[in-house]
């Protein structure tokens, strides 16, 4: 699995640069969100996912799991820049309702930065 993690202004931002989303890697993506959270203490988490054009039900419990951790930990969450494959899948599961997505990742930012 390759990613990218920085942090900007308190702001961890994980940006996933693989095209898939899915059974593969879904496990793999599960774990860093984990340690991210509860070993580095984020509470502050944004998932770049722009380079990732294709989804599958283990890549989304892989976003909810990041999501079900920082909202435990009183932290803040955004999914930043889903294809728009990605993002009609999040809105046909009605996981827009749970998640907040945002188009760019700059607009993550500042919404986590209000925060």
């Amino acid at each position: 699995m390759n990613f990218e993690i920085k942090k900007e202004h308190g702001i961890t931002i994980f940006r996933l640069n693989e095209k898939r989303l899915d059974t593969n890697i879904s496990g793999l993506v599960k774990s860093e969100f984990t340690h991210l959270v509860k070993a580095e203490g984020v509470n502050k988490l944004v998932v770049d996912m722009s380079d990732v054009e294709s989804c599958d039900s283990s890549g989304l419990s892989a976003i909810l799991v990041a999501n079900r951790l920082i909202n435990l930990s009183g932290g803040k969450i955004r999914i930043a820049a889903p294809s728009e494959k990605v993002y009609n899948l999040i809105k046909i599961t009605q996981l827009d309702r749970v998640l907040s997505v945002c188009r760019t990742v700059s607009e993550a930012i500042d919404q986590l930065s209000r925060e």
